[in-house]
């Protein structure tokens, strides 16, 4: 009987090392992205198809900022810029770069803003020719990241840090099997709170925020109202650009810095925001959650889980439904069936 509850045990340590924890700190990330086009899509009335690549212009402005900080001209100028106390010695240095990022891409989109969909709101184009243009910027800021630091992958040593390792948790259990939480995780998860808390309290409680609401919900009754169009914009895009920078870069720390995977991110991040119901923040957290886990449950091997399990038992094959290589068509596929069942998502959101 006692080996029987170890087994189940180690089991659901296997599963919460290599789902559960992995699969919140993912669906963190893609909320912060899924809320980015949630409110895009709710007060600028347009599907944003460039947000996993404006993730990676974040992403790489913090890849520049840290490559500044640690340059023999900033040491010999402005000495040691990144803070060296001992308490903080636990946060990534990438998240010091982070404020000077979130301001680089704020003021990238609201140039690609000022360039672009200022004109098309002006002659009060059809939504899908402002997707068609979000598409284009889409490839535009795509080639800007690759041209700044290559297509190649870069990993944040600071990525690999751990709150506490799998040879800690099993001196400290006695397990077979051990879990592990990185720094990168536990901080995603920590941010993803604090900034959906903040957009929840300034949506509701602000006078900007109510002002953005009312917008969304009637446009031409909110301009009689007397609220300024072009502050709801401003104030739109620097929300978007914090959110955006920041899951951007959160992703980056825990899983490395690849331009072409974050374009790749497209597909999970929409199928979040339609899961959840489009224009809907809560079903937008929801939908990240829902499609970070089916990705994680449906490409996972269960093989060892099965051993822990059926003591005597040893699986042939990996035990795997699907190739981790095909874990982005679970996002397609979710996403068709939920247009296909429930076109309104979980929130009852607006119909695609």
């Amino acid at each position: 009987m006692v080996s029987e509850s170890v087994d189940i045990l180690n089991a659901f340590a296997l599963l919460t090392n290599f789902i559960i924890v992995p699969a919140i700190a993912y669906g963190s990330q893609l909320a912060l992205g899924a809320l980015a086009v949630t409110l895009i899509y709710s007060i600028l009335r347009f599907s944003n198809f460039g947000q996993g690549d404006s993730m990676s212009f974040g992403a790489v402005m913090v890849i520049l900022m840290l490559a500044l900080f640690q340059s023999d001209w900033a040491n010999a100028n402005f000495g040691a810029i990144l803070p060296p106390y001992e308490f903080l010695s636990f946060v990534p240095t990438a998240l010091y770069a982070l404020p000077f990022a979130i301001g680089f891409t704020a003021i990238y989109l609201l140039v690609m803003d000022k360039l672009v969909y200022q004109h098309y709101r002006r002659i009060k184009a059809k939504p899908i020719t402002v997707c068609m243009a979000s598409m284009g910027l889409m490839f535009v800021t795509g080639g800007l990241v690759r041209i700044i630091n290559g297509p190649e992958r870069m990993t944040f040593d600071d990525g690999a840090r751990f709150l506490f390792s799998v040879r800690d948790f099993k001196e400290f259990t006695g397990l077979t099997q051990g879990i592990a939480i990185k720094t990168s995780q536990f901080l995603t998860v920590t941010m993803a709170i604090i900034l959906v808390a903040f957009l929840f309290y300034f949506l509701q409680k602000t006078k900007t925020g109510k002002a953005m609401r009312a917008y969304s919900d009637n446009e031409d009754l909110a301009l009689l109202s007397g609220i300024d169009p072009d502050k709801v914009v401003r104030v739109t895009w620097l929300i978007v650009a914090a959110f955006t920078a920041i899951a951007g870069t959160l992703y980056g720390l825990d899983k490395g810095f690849l331009p072409f995977q974050y374009h790749q991110l497209l597909l999970p991040i929409f199928a979040s925001v339609i899961v959840g119901g489009i224009g809907s923040p809560m079903g937008a957290i929801v939908g990240a959650f829902v499609v970070s886990f089916s990705e994680l449950l449906l490409t996972y091997a269960y093989k060892k889980f099965l051993i822990f399990l059926l003591p005597g038992y040893v699986p042939d094959s990996l035990v795997q439904l699907i190739g981790v290589e095909y874990k982005y068509a679970i996002s397609f596929v979710i996403l068709v069936v939920v247009l296909l069942i429930r076109p309104t998502g979980i929130f009852k959101g607006k119909v695609v």
